[in-house]
Formats: structure tokens, C-alpha cells, sequence
């Protein structure tokens, strides 16, 4: 498991109170559609929150734990039945270049009054 400082965690608290969560937990528990949704989560939004609908406490915090271990996240916070982890992108360094078409200003559209005249 990845580890942060508590000024990022609490910066990370902090960015994750507006948004809602991506993935809900049955009663059944994790299984391998749960992780792979989890997965695609963080490659896409980094931060993501997770409902849980478990109501032991103690079966959360290892629901938690199993969850940032497979995936190499860190969990932020537990609220309730409420889980927020984080993974940070990879750096990518294939960055596309940008094409010589693209830099160019493109030529504003005729509009319908400049043909009449």
C-alpha cells in the first residue's frame, strides 16, 4: 500500500466531500466485478468514494483494507458505511505531439448574410 502525508490526506478530504460514490458494496461482499469497476474508477478520477451496505464496522475496515491492497491505493477516510481511497495516476510519458494542423488558426465559416451580398 501506497502511504501520504496527513496535509494531503486532509487536502484529499477535503476534495472528495463533493462528489459521490462510483461503487456500492452489497451484502454479498467483494468479488471480481467490484474490484474491476474499483480499478477503472481510480485509473479514471484518481479519488473515489464507495458505499458500503455492511452494517459491521469491523467487516468494513477489512472490506477497506482488502479493497486498497489489491488495487495499491490508500485509504483516505471512513465514515460510516462511506469509504474514500485514493491512487494517483501513472505519469504518462507518451504524450502525443501536437500536429502542425492543429496549430494553425483556423479560417472563421461563412455565415449565411456574407453570401448574399
Amino acid at each position: 500500500m501506497l502511504s501520504i502525508t496527513t496535509s494531503k490526506r486532509r487536502a484529499l478530504t477535503a476534495r472528495a466531500h463533493t462528489i459521490h460514490p462510483i461503487v456500492m458494496i452489497g451484502k454479498s461482499g467483494l468479488s471480481a466485478g467490484v474490484i474491476g469497476e474499483l480499478d477503472r474508477g481510480l485509473s479514471s478520477h484518481e479519488l473515489i468514494k464507495i458505499k458500503v451496505q455492511i452494517d459491521d464496522h469491523g467487516a468494513r475496515e477489512d472490506i477497506l483494507e482488502k479493497i486498497c491492497r489489491q488495487l495499491n491505493a490508500v485509504p483516505i477516510k471512513h465514515i460510516g458505511k462511506i469509504l474514500i481511497i485514493y491512487r494517483p495516476k501513472p505519469e504518462e510519458t507518451d504524450a502525443k505531439p501536437i500536429s502542425p494542423l492543429r496549430k494553425k488558426k483556423l479560417e472563421p465559416r461563412r455565415t449565411k448574410r456574407s453570401y448574399q451580398t
